[in-house]
């Protein structure tokens, strides 16, 4: 008699990633606001996939606060991208009343540099 191998399950727990951005420059070239709720690229070499659950604890300039953020992967920048971008991937904020507070927080702190034509690690 034989018996085959139970299937495994994978695990559903999101990656919990620490995002400390220092200054407001960082925050600018970060922030995504082309997302309705908001949203932020965060460095990282890791493969990830469109959808995914990630956890994220976001500390911004000037600020002894840290946000968690449930988000998912809205877009992944690879490790061999064109253009020169730095791989990572962009983290779209849920649609609730914390990521709608964080998202005015973000962009009263960037202000104006919210409609600069600098380049940015988004899209």
């Amino acid at each position: 008699m034989s018996t085959s191998p139970s299937p495994t399950v994978a695990s559903s727990r999101p990656s919990v990633i620490r995002l400390s951005i220092k200054e407001k420059a960082a925050l600018y070239a970060a922030y995504i606001p082309v997302f309705t709720e908001g949203g932020i690229f965060i460095p990282s070499t890791r493969d990830y996939r469109l959808g995914d659950d990630v956890y994220v604890l976001l500390s911004l300039p000037d600020d002894t606060h840290r946000y968690p953020i449930a988000g998912k992967v809205a877009w992944v920048t690879p490790s061999k991208s064109l253009g020169g971008r730095s791989p990572g991937i962009g983290i779209r904020f849920p649609a609730d009343e914390k990521s709608r507070q964080l998202r005015a927080l973000i962009e009263e702190m960037l202000g104006t540099t919210l409609v600069s034509n600098r380049p940015t690690q988004t899209i």
